[in-house]
């Protein structure tokens, strides 16, 4: 069913043009060919707004409030500035469902979830979000009601919009990935069902967000975009398999081994051994998993597994992009003491940061402001040589008195 009017689009029919996918020819698609009389018009008359928007290079949709019964947050109000222009999108808001953990469907849910947006929406959907929710977008404020009610009827909740906790984000971890350090689909569960109500209900200084990765390769990129980073890792000495290690190098050949996995090891902690094996010094590795990477049957994580905790992560805002800064440098998360431990910890955090942030401050620039030691203290948590905010860099640092350093410290804290 076609739409009932068609807006030309010249400048938007050139993105058409060349070897990749389009979303102009997608959202034709929706226009020319979809047999709900909704979606054709309202997706023509986005298209003709986008189209007016390259031509006046401005853009024309304004916030304001729509939200479903008992809840805060979970919608992008998008209005139009230019509705008597283009009434059909006079409204196109987006709502944010949350996903599950590591983002596992089913076919029947996907097509569930697709049924009940064309009801009640323009068709357009995307998965995932930077924040890691399903985005629906494009609806009135009367159809942002129904598809809640719909989609909340078969198990589905809104994900966190505004200064609020924002949905959180797993990788695929154990189900599918051998390099898995901890159970992170029940690490996301243990965080949302704690923390439902501040997704639902902004009253933060601004959003935080929950995210987890099951190893450091941190496929979530945690560490940059996190306020409380969950990272998978391990403590005793990496695994390793000398015979695989040899069929690798016989394969490749030592130069090859040297110059893509020796040198490359950011604190020179491996050596190639002359009979073709390898010497790891485990004192020394920084989990940065390079090695393991390239030679996944040969090195494996240790078996001693656990998490690291970081905090504070995020991209630009008001003083630049931040790392997440290691609270907790190792953790066990097996037992539901451990899950409700961590749990605290987040409860702890987020307080002490809704206490003392400022309006549009994320946790990581209020520890920038206030300092560590103050936001260790505020959270009860004691100061411990393996936090650190950025890994070495400098190749000049001396380490020979470390181990001398670290015995005076640890007496220090025995005696206070």
């Amino acid at each position: 069913m076609a739409a009932k009017k068609i807006y030309p689009t010249p400048m938007l029919d050139v993105l058409e043009e060349g070897p990749w996918p389009s979303f102009i020819t997608g959202i034709k698609n929706l226009r020319d060919n979809h047999e709900n009389q909704f979606i054709a018009d309202v997706t023509s008359s986005l298209l003709g707004q986008l189209e007016h928007s390259y031509e006046t290079r401005k853009g024309y949709w304004k916030g304001g409030t729509v939200s479903v019964f008992g809840y805060g947050g979970g919608v992008i109000p998008r209005f139009s500035e230019v509705a008597d222009a283009f009434p059909e999108s006079k409204e196109f808001h987006t709502i944010r469902v949350q996903p599950t953990p590591g983002n596992y469907y089913t076919t029947d849910m996907l097509n569930k979830l697709g049924d009940s947006w064309e009801k009640n929406g323009s068709g357009l959907q995307t998965f995932h979000g930077q924040t890691g929710n399903i985005m629906f977008i494009g609806t009135t404020t009367d159809g942002t009601q129904k598809f809640f009610d719909d989609i909340n009827d078969y198990g589905w909740d809104m994900g966190g919009a505004g200064p609020c906790v924002r949905t959180a984000m797993s990788c695929v971890g154990a189900a599918r990935c051998e390099m898995s350090n901890c159970n992170e689909h029940a690490a996301q569960r243990w965080l949302v069902n704690n923390f439902t109500d501040d997704v639902h209900r902004p009253a933060l200084p601004y959003k935080f967000k929950f995210k987890i990765s099951g190893c450091p390769n941190d496929c979530q990129n945690a560490i940059e975009r996190a306020d409380f980073a969950v990272i998978g890792t391990w403590r005793d000495d990496m695994r390793v398999d000398q015979g695989e290690f040899k069929n690798y190098v016989e394969a490749k050949g030592r130069q090859y081994i040297i110059d893509n996995v020796i040198t490359r090891c950011p604190t020179q902690a491996l050596a190639l051994n002359d009979d073709d094996t390898i010497a790891v010094d485990n004192r020394n590795c920084v989990r940065c998993m390079h090695c393991i990477n390239v030679m996944p049957k040969a090195l494996r994580p240790g078996t001693d597994k656990g998490v690291t905790i970081l905090i504070g992560g995020k991209r630009t805002l008001k003083i630049g992009d931040l790392m997440g800064t290691v609270v907790v440098p190792f953790r066990k998360l097996d037992t539901r003491e451990d899950y409700e431990e961590m749990v605290e910890l987040a409860e702890e955090i987020i307080d002490f940061w809704a206490e003392n942030g400022l309006e549009h401050e994320r946790c990581g620039e209020m520890i920038e402001r206030i300092g560590l030691v103050n936001f260790l203290e505020g959270i009860d948590v004691e100061v411990d040589p393996n936090m650190v905010s950025s890994t070495r860099q400098s190749s000049y640092v001396r380490m020979d008195g470390w181990d001398d350093e670290a015995i005076k410290w640890f007496e220090r804290k025995a005696e206070a």
